[in-house]
């Protein structure tokens, strides 16, 4: 039997379910670069680049071991830029008996490869994902019909399932989660280490000069392409963020600087997502720089929660309720994105900062994500949708997966509390806590009203008095809403107004900085709001993703 073994461009992993019972005497691997995936959305041309290079090397990979691979270029004469089309085209080559391929990370191929078994005239046999922990349909059983799901939960039962991190049936150090320790801003002067970054080799320049012609008009530059596009140079990317980064990653993860988009995190969530490294391995990896005393147990436990936890639990998520859960807006946002998310042209520096880093690398932490861009298209109201889009087209790491649940959930509140039982709101005290990015702004954050405000402190109360008969009896946060009770209802009206001016100049397309004429301003004493005290918490740095 001859079978036609289809490998995604996000399968890059030798023992994927597709190719584990491959016969090389008579089995052909199709893999193919196709118009339609790097252009359903304008994807950063780093992460175009990215996949078609790891892709061509991982193909080389599979040829070495002399395994058959047809391999369709996207510049091939012939290639009609789709998974269907390039399927048709090579059955009509190979004369297949059947097809096999592993299931995709994303609704919308999952629905393609339904219309396969019935439109391709051969067998089509779909396999589970075996790079993850916890398969769809276990976690399904675990959702059941629960109204909400908590990470927590699920997280503390894939702990007892692997044994990661456990002492017989109890957690290693007899807490499950370490996440106070994983808050502290970076120390003044505080010198980072230096990062591992992988040249272009010739395959990745030619296929960096194939995006640069084939998708000018895409988002963010090439010209700092860095990422590791095989599997060997994974692995020492992976061991020097163990050997270098570990041992301080806990400690630091929320924190944020002007210039420094890397810090202490693994920088592994592209090669993660696209197969050359596995979950597994990275998290038993890392227990073991615990249980040899390489690493405190307070930054290996917050690098195994976000892999463990995090990243399975979104999958989970996102397959257990799509595809309705992409449609909900539990707080009617509905403004349209502005236009600094792409051109990174606003006076509020950390915003600036955040989305310089992202064009320039394809890459942002999993505080910039949820703290910056994410709390301010929050407050903002911008409608869900564009937000989603956004952050699946900017990072190298997003797959829809990981991005929607991230985003929908946990960002912006679209589910109503399916994910989190509270909104991640914050006034620009967070962003002052955990950054330098305060320093430099052309903002004040000290300044709760008026022309030099931080816009984070008008936007965040507003945001508060405008849902507050959807938030207001949420107990997490029952302090900022008795300091609202105690206002006025002209103070209340005062602030709804400015933020909606401010907002309003977004949607005329003014510059994003302070305005020029005086406005007046009120004394808002109000008390720092307990997210910047408790400190922020979004673990899946897989697109909202902390590695």
């Amino acid at each position: 039997m001859r079978t036609l073994r289809l490998l995604l461009g996000d399968q890059l992993t030798r023992r994927i379910a597709t190719l584990t019972d491959l016969d090389p005497d008579h089995d052909i691997v199709l893999m193919v670069e196709v118009r339609a995936e790097a252009t359903y959305v304008r994807h950063h041309k780093q992460k175009i680049a990215f996949l078609f290079s790891a892709m061509r090397h991982f193909a080389a990979e599979l040829d070495g071991e002399g395994i058959a691979v047809d391999y369709v270029r996207l510049d091939a004469p012939g290639n009609t830029g789709s998974f269907t089309g390039e399927l048709e085209r090579a059955i009509a080559r190979h004369a297949p008996d059947r097809i096999v391929v592993t299931e995709p990370g994303e609704w919308r191929v999952w629905e393609m490869m339904q219309a396969w078994r019935d439109d391709l005239g051969l067998p089509v046999e779909i396999r589970d994902d075996n790079r993850f922990l916890c398969p769809r349909a276990e976690f399904a059983a675990w959702a059941g019909d629960r109204r909400s799901l908590r990470m927590e939960t699920f997280y503390r039962g894939m702990r007892r399932r692997t044994g990661l991190l456990m002492d017989g049936a109890e957690p290693v150090g007899g807490r499950w989660n370490f996440d106070p320790e994983n808050r502290k801003g970076l120390p003044k002067g505080h010198i980072l280490p230096e990062r591992l970054g992988f040249p272009p080799d010739a395959v990745t320049r030619e296929v960096i000069a194939l995006v640069e012609a084939e998708f000018p008009d895409h988002f963010g530059t090439t010209e700092a392409f860095a990422w590791p596009v095989t599997r060997g140079e994974a692995l020492t990317a992976f061991k020097h963020f163990l050997a270098v980064c570990l041992p301080s990653f806990g400690d630091y993860q929320d924190a944020m600087r002007s210039g420094a988009p890397f810090l202490y995190h693994a920088l592994i969530g592209a090669a993660l997502n696209a197969g050359l490294l596995t979950p597994g391995e990275v998290c038993r990896a890392a227990e073991r720089a615990y249980r040899t005393g390489a690493a405190p147990l307070h930054c290996v436990e917050g690098f195994i929660r976000q892999i463990l936890g995090w990243r399975e639990y979104v999958r989970g998520l996102y397959w257990a309720r799509m595809p309705d859960y992409a449609t909900s807006n539990a707080l009617a946002a509905s403004r349209d994105l502005p236009w600094f998310y792409w051109s990174g042209e606003t006076e509020m520096n950390c915003l600036s900062q955040c989305i310089d880093a992202t064009r320039t690398h394809a890459y942002a932490h999993h505080i910039q994500r949820l703290m910056v861009t994410g709390n301010f298209a929050l407050l903002a109201g911008i409608a869900p949708a564009q937000v989603e889009e956004w952050y699946l087209v900017v990072y190298a790491d997003a797959y829809e997966w990981v991005e929607l649940p991230n985003v929908h959930g946990m960002v912006l509140w679209a589910d109503g509390g399916v994910m989190g039982s509270k909104p991640y709101a914050a006034s620009g005290a967070y962003i002052n806590r955990m950054s330098d990015y305060c320093r430099s702004c052309a903002y004040n954050v000290a300044q709760k009203s008026g022309p030099k405000a931080c816009p984070f402190n008008y936007l965040y109360w507003a945001f508060l008095i405008r849902h507050a008969d959807r938030l207001g009896d949420n107990p997490r946060l029952a302090m900022p809403y008795r300091a609202i009770e105690r206002m006025d209802a002209a103070r209340r009206a005062a602030i709804v107004a400015e933020a909606s001016r401010f907002l309003d100049r977004l949607g005329d397309g003014a510059p994003v900085g302070p305005p020029s004429t005086e406005q007046g301003t009120l004394d808002l004493a109000f008390p720092e709001p307990p997210t910047a005290r408790r400190g922020a918490r979004h673990q899946g740095d897989q697109t909202v993703s902390p590695t």
